[in-house]
């Protein structure tokens, strides 16, 4: 049996202490905890095959509905007020949530594999690889559109924003995407010739439909940068997806318009 992940437990577990600072949490949460102990069970048993795509399943339809925020019992706290970061700016609010996190327990309890683990040496050497990929073809491609422009800052609240992109965002989405989704696909695609480059485009374009509620532009962009997330995962594991993620998120957030241009 793979050993349990504990860094990036430990870091989830840091992130959810600082959602529960925050935020509430009420006894009908209980209801999705219960459903993924469920869940996890139903995926680490031997002697059902079916049973095991039953907790798959099952666990896909509460990360889908967690990451949407559809379950009741999560009152997540407001810790930055709609403002806006740059003149040309959309205004910008953030939450401290409390439901998305329990996508990555489940997922680095119950499916340990989805780490990837890689050395040190190709951890340094894919995430700066992948990050200038991810920057080229997301950064420029959204100053290409005209949905963000240079603009350097640093605001009041830039540590939080930092601490949650980090914790409770990019681990989390890329334990997700990249760990369940393309490292499953590749584990199902692995007879086929081109597996892992199907699994690698798959998981980018889900990444990609995530973010259609903000536009066709950024679920463009965001599939894009899945591509060059994927090649992290794929060269160094999930620490280097993680790192090229929040990186490119810190580009993003201290460099240029965030969350986008108004108007």
């Amino acid at each position: 049996m793979l050993a349990l992940p504990w860094t990036f437990l430990a870091l989830l577990s840091l992130g959810y202490g600082l959602a529960l600072t925050y935020g509430r949490l009420g006894w009908l949460a209980g209801i999705s905890v219960g459903l993924l102990l469920i869940a996890g069970y139903a995926v680490r048993q031997t002697k059902l095959p079916f049973g095991r795509y039953l907790g798959h399943g099952l666990f896909i339809f509460l990360a889908l509905a967690l990451a949407m925020h559809w379950l009741p019992g999560f009152h997540n706290g407001r810790v930055i007020e709609p403002q806006r970061l740059t003149d040309d700016a959309v205004r910008f609010s953030m939450y401290l949530n409390l439901d998305k996190p329990l996508i990555g327990f489940w997922l680095l309890l119950v499916c340990p594999w989805i780490v990837g683990r890689r050395s040190l040496r190709l951890f340094l050497y894919a995430t700066p690889v992948a990050l200038v990929l991810s920057a080229v073809l997301a950064l420029g491609g959204a100053l290409l559109l005209n949905v963000i422009a240079w603009a350097p800052k640093w605001p009041d609240a830039g540590w939080l924003w930092l601490l949650n992109n980090l914790l409770l965002v990019t681990l989390v989405e890329e334990a997700l995407f990249r760990g369940y989704i393309q490292g499953g696909l590749s584990r199902c695609f692995k007879h086929l010739a081109y597996g892992e480059n199907l699994a690698l485009l798959l998981a980018s374009l889900l990444f990609g439909l995530m973010h259609a509620g903000a536009g066709w532009q950024w679920m463009l962009l965001a599939s894009l940068a899945g591509v060059g997330y994927g090649l992290a995962y794929r060269l160094g594991g999930l620490a280097a997806a993680i790192a090229t993620h929040f990186a490119l998120n810190l580009l993003h957030f201290g460099l240029f318009t965030y969350p986008m241009l108004a108007g």
